[in-house]
């Protein structure tokens, strides 16, 4: 659709159209522009990107996880600190009403073993697709490479569009903007800025479900990191199965992750990423022990140790007794000096908790999701933001995180049908359109 069909102008509007915009093709964006559609509201979507749901479609190229089926009190618990906040919004619209909402599209889900949720396909073009044609039946307009850059000064939206500057003066905005993760998909952080100029405060976006770079370790270079060796020969190679402790948080799971170049990554440490975040942030170091035989108690692990190996190395030993080789092997030897090799019960104590330091997240632009955004308080319960009025927020760009495993997209759903609803009752207030005015 071309930009003219929206009826943009390039001068400052001086009426105020009905109708409303949302700004973000995104699910939060989507969800709210079909809460609005639904009720009869002409709704424009406009996304600085060519097409809609660009990090939706990525986030589902290895299998599109929906949501979690967990008993709701522990899903909600997923949610940390502002659980309180997102409580109503998830109970509106728990993980059972996102899978009827799939099903209404047409796409069958089914909920694996480990408790999360996928479209029988596997895939996420499928349902994106279904969903963007229902939203077209239903009126919604699409506009690409539309940026947003904030308000003139009578108040509308401008944006930059491939033929210059346009604006806009809907009743209603609703912002589902992303965080900061992922920028060559559009969750580039630019609203940051435009938000706090006018009086809005936003929380610093910081890496979420992200890696961690290690610090110095006994066979690495001076400066910190993996030696040579375990970088060439490793990288890129899963550590499985392996339980990640971090005392200061309680943090305790069995899971897998990846050793990479510069440290670690993988969804066992997005699980524990926001609290290993914040002690670095504290301290300048976090210190993890990993569990390099889950399956089995120290006194087990003792006693193959101990038992007689004759003229085999203790790689060997290693090998043949616990099934430790490949990376979990390296890891020792990048960890543990020579003596403490040599010791068979301090070695034993090593395998069940071997520390390991990290000294910073990876970039945010690297992470699965971003932490921080618009905070709640800074929100009515209809998700306006209290000092611009008739405009929502929804989505990650709300200052909210939650671990990998369908949590962020339930969550990302819920609150764009919260904004879509608020955007509802704020219309419903203001004086009916007249003729023409859009």
């Amino acid at each position: 659709m071309t930009f003219e069909a929206m009826t943009f102008e390039s001068a400052p509007a001086h009426r105020v159209p009905r109708g409303a915009c949302v700004i973000g093709a995104g699910p939060a964006g989507l969800m709210a522009a079909q809460t609005l559609a639904q009720a009869g509201v002409q709704v424009d979507v406009c996304d600085a990107m060519p097409t809609a749901g660009r990090k939706f479609l990525l986030a589902g190229k290895g299998g599109l996880n929906l949501t979690h089926g967990e008993p709701i009190e522990a899903f909600l618990d997923r949610y940390g600190a502002r659980r309180a906040a997102l409580e109503p919004l998830l109970r509106a619209f728990p993980p059972d009403a996102l899978r009827a909402f799939a099903a209404d599209l047409g796409i069958a889900t089914f909920v694996g073993t480990s408790g999360r949720v996928f479209p029988t396909d596997l895939k996420a073009a499928p349902l994106l697709r279904a969903w963007l044609q229902r939203l077209r039946s239903q009126g919604v307009r699409f506009h690409m490479r539309q940026r947003w850059l904030g308000w003139n000064d009578a108040g509308a939206l401008r944006f930059a569009t491939p033929d210059g500057e346009r604006t806009l003066a809907p009743q209603a905005t609703v912002l589902a903007l992303g965080g900061g993760s992922w920028s060559r998909l559009g969750s580039d952080g630019a609203w940051v800025a435009l938000l706090q100029a006018r009086g809005v405060p936003v929380a610093p976006l910081l890496p979420s479900n992200c890696g961690f770079d290690v610090g110095r370790t006994l066979a690495g270079p001076p400066q910190g990191g993996w030696s040579a060796h375990l970088c060439g020969r490793f990288a890129g190679h899963p550590l499985k199965p392996v339980a990640l402790r971090f005392d200061a948080s309680g943090f305790a799971r069995q899971g897998e992750f990846v050793v990479t170049g510069t440290g670690i990554e993988g969804s066992l440490v997005y699980a524990a990423s926001a609290p290993i975040r914040d002690a670095i942030a504290a301290h300048g170091e976090a210190t993890i022990h990993l569990d390099l035989l889950p399956g089995r108690d120290g006194a087990n692990v003792l006693r193959e140790l101990m038992h007689p190996r004759g003229p085999r190395s203790l790689a060997t030993h290693l090998k043949s007794r616990l099934g430790i080789g490949g990376v979990k092997a390296a890891l020792l030897h990048e960890l543990l000096p020579r003596e403490l090799m040599q010791d068979a019960a301090r070695l034993a104590q090593a395998l069940k908790a071997l520390p390991l330091t990290l000294v910073r997240a990876r970039p945010l632009d690297e992470a699965i999701s971003s932490a921080g955004g618009v905070p709640f308080e800074a929100l009515d319960e209809g998700l306006m933001v209290r000092a611009i009025p008739g405009m929502f927020c929804a989505g990650e760009m709300l200052d909210w995180e939650a671990p990998t495993g369908g949590y962020l997209l339930t969550a990302c759903f819920a609150t764009g049908r919260a904004a879509g609803e608020g955007a509802l009752r704020w219309l419903a207030q203001r004086p009916a359109a007249q003729p023409g005015d859009r």
